[in-house]
């Protein structure tokens, strides 16, 4: 009964907490709206000291790529020539003239730099990194073994090396191994076409359109940057030319040029917050254990969670195994973070309406250099009641599991509720 009473009270208490109004949210801090283009956030919080005689020895990580460029050039080009347009028939007012400039700006920066790490990106790794080791620095002691695996895309290759030499540069004795191969995406960016095929299915995208179509502006925000409105409405998609200028507003917190230009002055604490609305619910609808397309979508990360719980298995019988560190993706965190529940992110939702009042808000979990760590801790190599905590953006998480030591759980009980609820899926 005790056990049932802490994690009562912990998910209550993250209900609670997650509950608050996102849109004070976004008007404290505007770059909140940019959903997973949010730049990563810092940790606030000091870490629960361990059960008496627990000491850490192993770190299981997860990690998103550090900030990156937009992928795509469609989102640069789309309201640059679009703006470029307008301005060569005298439509656009001074507001308009000068957001064409800012666009220019963000679109040269990143001129074949498509999907690449920024700088910022590059730093965050290193920031997460010396956090890791001034926080558990016993995992890290003398010659100990850190294997690090990446996606073989760019961009996580290099938030990989970034993280790696920032603990190199903080022991150089550490036993380091670092690889990015096709051989190990199976798990490390698993590629389900059964999976997906079900991510959307047409009843989802009604919901979806339906949602959108509730908060659609009756005045555009982007319709402040013409002079003609009239041309505006008749000759630019302006539902379209917004979806792309916020994207290049939230993109730009992770370039260099973010203290330099912003394009929140176009929009409204109200605007931000509907924008936001729109990704929030496509997040829930197409990674969430969302009922409307089946709840099954965070089993594309079953092999990831059988391989975190194999290696932690193998590692738990080293003297002192170190940390295995993955790099890759938000549409892997997403996922696993639902798939393990974190923070309740396991919830199901009849109605989208209730996404935020029952706590399911996006930017929390992904933002650029996402990460889940799983610290283990024991008394010594022969101490068999192993603990374990987890840490979503580096602050302690719940699992929807009992435990008599929140925020620690028994890894016993993990393993056993959890290769249950793998087992349990059917491919």
């Amino acid at each position: 009964m005790r056990k049932v009473i802490f994690i009562l009270i912990l998910t209550c208490a993250t209900i609670s907490s997650s509950a608050q109004n996102v849109r004070e949210e976004i008007k404290q801090d505007p770059r909140r709206s940019a959903s997973n283009y949010m730049a990563y956030p810092e940790p606030q919080k000091s870490l629960t000291p361990a059960p008496k005689g627990k000491k850490p020895f192993y770190i299981s990580h997860y990690g998103r790529h550090g900030s990156r460029f937009i992928i795509n050039h469609r989102d640069y080009d789309y309201p640059y020539f679009t703006l470029q347009m307008a301005d060569s028939l005298g439509k656009l007012n001074d507001l308009g003239k000068e957001v064409l400039r800012r666009v220019k700006l963000l679109r040269d920066n990143a001129d074949k730099r498509l999907g690449e790490l920024t700088p910022l990106g590059a730093q965050q790794h290193r920031n997460i990194a010396r956090r890791m080791y001034q926080r558990f620095p016993e995992v890290f002691k003398g010659d100990a073994c850190i294997d690090a695996k990446s996606t073989v895309i760019i961009r996580c290759i290099l938030s990989m090396e970034n993280a790696l030499q920032e603990l190199r540069s903080l022991n150089p004795k550490l036993r380091i191994t670092h690889d990015a191969s096709e051989h190990d995406m199976y798990y490390m960016n698993l590629s389900d076409r059964k999976l997906r095929s079900k991510r959307m299915p047409q009843h989802s995208q009604e919901i979806y359109n339906a949602f959108c179509k509730r908060y659609i502006h009756p005045k555009h925000p982007v319709e402040r940057l013409f002079a003609d409105t009239a041309y505006a409405h008749k000759d630019v998609n302006l539902e379209r030319l917004n979806y792309y200028i916020f994207k290049n507003a939230s993109i730009a917190q992770n370039t260099e040029l973010r203290d330099s230009i912003t394009f929140y002055d176009i929009y409204n604490t109200d605007e931000l917050y509907v924008n936001w609305k729109k990704d929030n619910i496509y997040w829930y609808l197409t990674y969430a254990a969302s009922p409307q397309n089946g709840g099954t979508q965070p089993f594309s990360q079953r092999n990831l969670l059988r391989k975190i719980i194999q290696e932690a298995d193998s590692c738990i019988a080293l003297p002192k195994p170190g940390a295995t560190l993955r790099f890759g993706h938000e549409t892997i965190i997403m996922p696993l973070t639902c798939l393990l529940g974190l923070n309740g992110y396991d919830m199901q939702i009849d109605d989208v309406e209730q996404l935020e009042e029952k706590g399911w808000i996006n930017y929390r979990i992904f933002p650029m250099a996402a990460n889940i760590q799983f610290i283990f801790y024991r008394k010594n190599p022969q101490d068999q009641d192993i603990l374990f905590k987890v840490l979503l953006n580096e602050e302690e998480a719940s699992l929807p599991i009992s435990t008599d030591c929140a925020p620690y759980y028994h890894w016993s009980d993990f393993r056993t509720h959890y290769l249950q609820k793998l087992d349990a899926y059917q491919e």
